[in-house]
């Protein structure tokens, strides 16, 4: 088997190098991850400058590709040009901080598994919920080595389907369960704080602080991750709100041009 690893918090990242480990045991890994940081890049790609691609060692051995880019565009490269093995699974992760709520549709981790699943791939995207720097991602890792083995014997159930998988940051006795959820509405309590530099030019840092979840939905990632489960949560492309369309044909008579 051939696994393509990605990730948003760049080739350096620990949840990478932990990820690669454990699945190496199950199939060889190809790594192409961006040469530096793109949280919550969303699924942004490069247009207006070449891709740089370069390879990357790690304590002397190749560890994988940097690209200059974003997830997606590691994604499509590492599938289109990278590798002339088909690619069986692409794993995105392990983020640092948690991927659920509306923070899914910014999320780099996300969208590189969304895109390799554009591209005909199975995929999953896997967050550990802490922000520390020093986070232990074994059983995250561990848990990512099972998934994808469930994942390749039901591949056609999951064809085209993302799955968006988070796990709480407790030892492994305290985790609750697995919950299958849907996608939750919580969102960040974001505010600007503005400062002016030496030379009197106001800039703004943007500054997010975790809302606490109010869904009141217990289907949803954030209450269920909230509550101690690992919550897996099946992801769609197709952005159509299809509960409108039948209506919104009807209201749109009312229009002439």
């Amino acid at each position: 088997m051939h696994f393509l690893l990605t990730n948003d918090d760049g080739i350096y990242a620990t949840g990478l190098s932990s990820l690669k480990k454990e699945l190496s045991k199950e199939a060889e890994c190809l790594i192409v991850a961006p040469e530096r940081e793109q949280s919550a890049v969303g699924h942004a790609i490069t247009l207006s400058r070449p891709l740089m691609v370069r390879k990357f060692r790690k304590n002397g051995k190749f560890f994988g590709y940097a690209v200059a880019g974003t997830p997606a565009d590691c994604v499509k490269i590492g599938i289109k040009e990278l590798t002339d093995k088909p690619i069986d699974l692409v794993v995105s992760g392990i983020n640092l901080g948690p991927n659920v709520g509306i923070d899914v549709i910014y999320s780099g981790t996300v969208s590189a598994a969304t895109e390799a699943a554009i591209l005909g791939v199975s995929s999953l995207a896997i967050s550990l919920d802490t922000r520390s720097d020093d986070a232990d991602f074994s059983f995250a890792a561990k848990f990512a080595r099972k998934l994808v083995l469930f994942m390749l014997r039901h591949s056609s159930l999951l064809k085209g389907t993302p799955l968006n998988v988070n796990i709480p940051a407790v030892p492994k006795d305290q985790i609750k369960g697995v919950a299958v959820t849907r996608q939750g509405s919580a969102q960040m309590m974001e505010t600007f704080e503005r400062r002016v530099d030496p030379r009197e030019n106001i800039y703004y840092w943007l500054v997010a602080e975790s809302l606490t979840n109010t869904e009141g939905m217990t289907d949803s990632d954030t209450t269920a991750l909230k509550n101690g489960m690992i919550t897996i949560t099946p992801l769609h492309y197709d952005l159509t709100h299809y509960d409108v369309m039948a209506d919104l044909h009807e209201t749109m008579k009312e229009l002439t041009f």
